[in-house]
């Protein structure tokens, strides 16, 4: 099936339109659920068929975290593979015994209308070409998950809505801390008022963008492809986080921002923002991003009698949680989970039961409205209502 005229015909030409042609081999529902709702109870029969995934975008998180969780994941497997990159294809067709015949490249994409082994088309591309790609999949009558944050507008965002909305299709977000048991522990602790009333919240995410060292992160700094810089890419974590502890939605954002243009990595997107959240409950929120500093995932949630800290808190594989009051700190025991294969089988119970995901399409709009407010407000030097 032919794409329009005009229009981004894969993956690989929109790196090439924005200069990255090297790094096109590695890249990495229906109705509104309430924010941070509880993921429902599992499916009690464990022979009920597996859900079928075609992984769109083979590159590092794709194949060294995202894939390998399906080996632990109870409902759903990979059925189709989506990649510019025939070699690597191959190689993982052969790994995950998918049939050459569900082996696609972009510019045929669109054919994956005609595979009944396809139940969820999963978009781990960069941010730009999301709304693409989800729009088509939902044309193709496919149900999707896509990787946050969601898209580089709101425009976008409320286009992939419509389009799975109109096709009657589930739209859900990629959102894996929601699905993490650490982050979940932390969530019910707030909840039950082990903290006391919550009054305050850090978080701070960053790292070291490495565009010339590291093919993954040549798209991080292009922002046709990222949309922005750090606050894009991982403060989305410090912001999600500020609102899945609080369960609350922040009335009021500030931000300022900070970035050395003279640096080669930050001619088109940024580097460090500060920002603060307002909630209704009167909780603030600090939260950082950067791209210069050396590697940090965390947040703390202090109460009026204890605070809650979780160091690493967004990690793939490791986290660390320390509770502490007036009398000393603790350390809870939590079990590590999988929580890509959580995540990934929570999207398949929504198709098996026909029930909106806990992370929606919403849940991703949501994040990126406040994003834009984040970017107007570092702009005009003042705190933006939102």
């Amino acid at each position: 099936m032919s794409t329009k005229p005009n229009s981004t015909d894969s993956r690989r030409q929109f790196l090439r339109q924005a200069g990255l042609t090297a790094a096109a081999a590695t890249l990495a529902g229906p109705a509104a659920a309430l924010p941070f709702a509880e993921v429902g109870a599992p499916l009690q029969n464990d022979d009920q068929r597996k859900v079928g995934f075609a992984i769109v975008g083979l590159g590092k998180f794709a194949q060294e975290q995202m894939m390998p969780a399906f080996k632990e994941c109870k409902h759903a497997k990979i059925t189709a593979l989506v990649s510019g990159s025939p070699e690597k294809m191959q190689k993982l067709a052969k790994e995950y015994s998918v049939d050459a015949k569900s082996c696609y490249s972009y510019q045929n994409f669109d054919s994956l209308k005609d595979n009944p082994a396809v139940d969820v088309v999963y978009i781990v591309l960069p941010p730009g070409l999301h709304a693409e790609y989800v729009v088509r999949a939902a044309q193709a009558g496919k149900h999707v998950l896509t990787e946050k944050p969601m898209a580089n507008t709101v425009a976008d965002c409320q286009r992939m809505i419509d389009a799975c909305r109109k096709a009657g299709k589930q739209l859900m977000v990629a959102y894996r801390a929601q699905y993490e048991p650490f982050n979940l522990n932390a969530i019910e602790r707030i909840k039950k008022g082990e903290l006391g009333k919550l009054r305050y919240i850090t978080a701070d995410h960053g790292r070291q963008v490495e565009p010339t060292k590291d093919k993954a992160d040549e798209w991080r700094v292009v922002k046709k492809l990222a949309g922005g810089g750090s606050l894009m890419d991982i403060g989305i974590y410090s912001l999600n986080a500020a609102r899945y502890l609080t369960g609350e939605e922040p009335v009021e954002v500030m931000a300022m921002e900070s970035t050395d243009r003279a640096d080669t990595r930050f001619k088109e997107v940024e580097d460090q923002v500060h920002f603060t959240l307002r909630f209704p409950s009167g909780v603030l929120a600090t939260c950082t991003s950067a791209y210069s500093i050396e590697t940090v995932k965390r947040f703390r949630a202090f109460g009026e009698k204890a605070f809650l800290d979780l160091d690493p808190a967004t990690d793939y594989y490791k986290h660390n949680m320390t509770i502490g009051t007036a009398d000393g700190e603790m350390k809870p025991s939590v079990k590590e989970g999988n929580q890509f294969a959580a995540e990934l089988d929570h999207m398949a119970e929504c198709v098996l039961q026909n029930k909106t995901p806990k992370t929606p399409g919403e849940e991703g709009l949501r994040d990126i409205k406040l994003i834009m407010a984040l970017y107007e407000s570092a702009r005009k030097g003042k705190p933006v209502k939102v």
